[in-house]
């Protein structure tokens, strides 16, 4: 695990509420291609249903983050992409089940025209770092 600096509210920044403005650490960088909503089979999970599709985004970037040898704990970014903003509570319902309020990463969020598939209702990426 890494040793993280999390900075909510730098001088003259507005704070965040869902996530941190700056994120600072030293080791290994990874990033983590955007997650859908596959499962391991590559079948579709939760076809029309944010909450599903959040979850399974969430349970893929854990496994690739696994693969790297780290865990939420170490990622310092997400980027979400989102076709439907009204599904950003389903996402942030499903991060918090694995990074707590006070662990948040830097983090955006984009509503996009579409997704590589239209069924796709989000995709998430992360960037962490890994002490040395």
């Amino acid at each position: 695990m890494s040793e993280l600096t999390r900075i909510p509210a730098p001088d003259g920044v507005a704070p965040a509420a869902q996530y941190s403005h700056v994120v600072l650490g030293r080791g290994r960088f990874v990033a983590i291609s955007g997650q859908v909503a596959l499962d391991e089979d590559g079948g579709l999970v939760g076809e029309g249903d944010a909450e599903a599709q959040a979850r399974q985004v969430f349970e893929n970037l854990r496994r690739c983050l696994a693969a790297a040898g780290a865990t939420f704990e170490d990622v310092v970014k997400l980027t979400c992409f989102l076709t439907d903003l009204a599904d950003l509570p389903a996402l942030r319902a499903a991060r918090a089940e694995h990074i707590p309020d006070d662990r948040l990463p830097a983090a955006s969020a984009v509503q996009v025209a579409g997704l590589v598939r239209p069924e796709f209702l989000m995709e998430v990426e992360a960037f962490a770092v890994l002490a040395d």
